[in-house]
């Protein structure tokens, strides 16, 4: 399970997860190609397409806490894995890393590294929509 972030409001399960498709980003405050994906993450947030969960990984509540709020938190939810166990099952190896979950909460797909407007636009986002057309179609 992982923890909530202060002053982030709730973190999320694998339960959150049912039912839409999602993106899962990986990050830390300690991690500077996170830094450098950024925006990226913003501005995906801010189109409101899909929902983003992140997670904090290997790094205190308080400064992944300290750092979304210098750089903008993009994340519908955000959980803490202090101790880098919790997600483990995700595969995860370092950050950033990004997540498309299905509607049944699994895996669809995993990107490793920063994400940038060329991964998100002919990769990523092409992948969701299809998803939730799926989900859509499926419901």
């Amino acid at each position: 399970e992982l923890a909530d972030m202060p002053q982030l409001g709730t973190s999320f399960s694998k339960d959150d997860l049912i039912g839409q498709v999602t993106l899962i980003n990986v990050f830390g405050s300690w991690c500077a190609a996170c830094r450098i994906e950024h925006d990226m993450l913003m501005t995906i947030g801010e189109q409101d397409e899909v929902p983003l969960y992140g997670i904090n990984w290997i790094d205190t509540p308080e400064r992944g806490t300290r750092w979304l709020n210098d750089f903008g938190n993009p994340y519908d939810r955000v959980g803490n894995d202090e101790k880098g166990r919790n997600i483990i099952d995700l595969g995860v190896t370092g950050a950033p890393e990004t997540f498309v979950v299905d509607k049944e909460g699994r895996i669809r797909y995993r990107h490793v590294g920063p994400l940038t407007q060329d991964i998100w636009l002919k990769t990523l986002r092409p992948m969701v929509l299809e998803l939730q057309a799926q989900t859509h179609a499926n419901s």
